[in-house]
């Protein structure tokens, strides 16, 4: 058997020198990958950083965008809730015109209006029902300097006590049975404004506290929430009670008395004015002429002494009524005020005497004939029209009518054509 030769020592030689060569190598090519590595993960953190910041601001622009919706959506309800209301007041706004008369109560309200107006404090204005406290509230805020902001007004005697709270404060969403959406209150409206409080005795005691807190801090809460949101209002209130008399009985508290209390003012009834009836009288005749589109009514001396004697318990409100009732019924230019003490409520009996002979003789006609009058005269129009409606020459334009309106009229009181 023959044993293979063994290398000479030079051949190993250059086998170690080969291995060193290919280690070298590899190593070379081991730092190569390791800086190739950390510059890959060098440029990943690199990325990683940038997605985190548009991450951030990805989510910054979100708050922003949300925080903006919100405030949008808060002005858009506001916005809305003040066209509400100041369509609400805007139907009542010219109730009785400006202030009117010369007597020295009314001068004497003139006069503190034109004080307390350019401040900001606190009014309660005193008064009978229908003297024209309302008016008085918004002379005040017309020459103040809160007069480009809202003048909002709250009845407090027309809303029911489980809905005290949502409508002078708001409420949220599913705050209650029927909270269907969230809804900005009063106050909420009438900031940067004045509000108004008419009848603010109506107002719960157990409410009163949660007033008493916005006179005090300008604070309050919504319905439903726990966000306390800031307020600046100026209120007026008004009320025909003895407030006075309401604090010793435990029913209104002393403390909102004396900050709503800062300046009283008292709106005298019309029975001790009643030097300022016949220009009150003067105004609302011109007043309902053009709402009526009749010739203004002559107001005579029999007139004037007709409304003196009356003691007129329904203040300005009820003169006025009185003066409609009256235009309605006269069948001249004059008036007739000799049954303004029983309210116009006159006998239903047949009449004795023809429509004609009563408007000679300055009288008045019943109900029943009133109604029958206007029944024969609106046959007669459509009659001489032929029956003819709407355009011109029809009966509706001969009535001053629209035609819809004639149109109710005659199913009312059953007017049919005759058949040919």
């Amino acid at each position: 058997m023959v044993s293979s030769p063994i290398n000479p020592p030079e051949d190993l030689d250059l086998l170690a020198e080969k291995c060193r060569f290919l280690e070298s190598q590899c190593a070379a090519h081991v730092r190569s990958l390791e800086k190739a590595n950390d510059d890959l993960e060098r440029e990943i953190a690199k990325r990683k950083a940038a997605e985190g910041a548009i991450r951030n601001a990805y989510n910054e622009l979100e708050k922003i965008v949300a925080e903006r919706t919100r405030e949008i959506r808060s002005l858009k309800d506001r916005l809305q809730a003040e066209n509400v209301f100041l369509k609400q007041e805007l139907a009542g706004s010219n109730a009785y015109g400006t202030i009117i008369g010369d007597s020295h109560p009314i001068k004497t309200v003139i006069s503190q209006i034109e004080r307390v107006a350019p401040t900001d404090a606190n009014v309660l204005i005193y008064g009978e029902s229908g003297t024209g406290k309302e008016l008085v509230a918004r002379e005040i805020h017309k020459h103040s300097s809160r007069k480009a902001m809202p003048l909002i007004k709250v009845n407090c005697a027309t809303i029911p006590k489980e809905l005290y709270e949502s409508e002078f404060f708001g409420h949220v969403k599913g705050s209650f049975t029927g909270a269907v959406k969230d809804r900005i209150g009063r106050f909420e409206a009438a900031d940067g404004g004045t509000i108004f409080l008419d009848e603010v005795g109506e107002i719960p005691f157990d409410l009163q506290s949660k007033l008493l807190r916005i006179l005090q801090e300008g604070e309050y809460e919504r319905l439903g929430e726990d966000k306390t949101r800031k307020v600046d209002v100026r209120i007026i209130a008004a009320t025909n009670k003895d407030l006075e008399k309401e604090v010793t009985a435990k029913r209104f508290r002393d403390d909102l008395y004396y900050r709503l209390n800062v300046f009283p003012i008292q709106v005298a009834p019309l029975k001790a004015r009643k030097a300022d009836i016949l220009s009150l009288a003067t105004h609302f005749a011109k007043k309902l002429s053009r709402e009526m589109n009749v010739p203004c009514p002559r107001l005579t001396q029999a007139n004037l002494i007709d409304l003196q004697s009356y003691d007129w318990p329904g203040n300005v409100r009820e003169l006025e009524n009185a003066i409609e009732r009256a235009m309605i019924l006269a069948r001249s230019k004059d008036l007739n005020f000799s049954m303004i003490k029983t309210g116009f409520q006159f006998s239903e009996s047949p009449p004795t005497v023809s429509p004609l002979d009563r408007d000679a003789h300055g009288q008045v006609m019943t109900e029943a004939e009133l109604k029958q009058f206007e029944r024969q005269n609106t046959i007669n129009a459509l009659i001489h029209c032929q029956w003819k409606i709407y355009g011109k020459a029809g009966a509706a334009q001969l009535l001053a009518l629209k035609p819809t309106t004639l149109i109710e009229r005659m199913k009312r009181m059953h007017i049919q054509k005759p058949p040919r």
